[in-house]
């Protein structure tokens, strides 16, 4: 995995993991996480950053949360924890984005699955810390420290935000600069 690189937006892309109507109450703060998740989406669609969610048995989960899912640009059915055992997963994602920001549920489980997955097919995988959450956060904090063990990328929202403007004379500076704001 790939360690001190700058994100742009260019090259980057969001997946979103599995933040399902019906998982997402039993997370651990969801209302904050589902928020942030938001604001980081609509960030990317500011600056071009394609965001492809991806949906665990939905006919029992439920769909993604409508908020989040307005704002992605395509959705992955899967059945695998690790969303790249889906033969259509990788082909489907866009093409020239290397870096992935995985957003999502559960961390410890499909997020990290998934980021493992996707760091094996050869993409650069980044968890975005504020963005996973899990049941509990003890799995939660386990995933991140996995995924620090074993040499991987972890970024906030606000710094992935920041790095895909790359300059305050960006074009969508000001709209990217009220959704970190409206964070509070």
């Amino acid at each position: 995995m790939t360690k001190h690189r700058i994100l742009a937006n260019h090259d980057s892309m969001v997946l979103l993991v599995d933040m399902q109507t019906g998982l997402l109450p039993a997370i651990e703060g969801q209302e904050a996480l589902v928020a942030r998740v938001e604001r980081l989406l609509a960030a990317a669609r500011h600056l071009g950053v394609p965001v492809v969610a991806t949906e665990h048995c939905a006919d029992k989960i439920g769909a993604t949360e409508p908020r989040l899912a307005s704002l992605a640009n395509d959705v992955l059915h899967k059945v695998h924890f690790d969303a790249t055992r889906e033969a259509d997963t990788l082909p489907r994602l866009p093409v020239g984005r290397h870096n992935v920001l995985v957003v999502g549920t559960e961390a410890h489980v499909c997020v990290l699955q998934t980021a493992l997955g996707l760091a094996q097919a050869g993409l650069t995988p980044w968890l975005v810390a504020d963005c996973i959450g899990s049941r509990r956060e003890s799995d939660r904090a386990a995933a991140l420290q996995r995924w620090l063990a074993g040499g991987g990328n972890i970024v906030s929202s606000e710094m992935a935000m920041f790095e895909w403007l790359g300059s305050a004379r960006h074009p969508a500076f000001r709209d990217v600069l009220s959704l970190v704001k409206a964070s509070g």
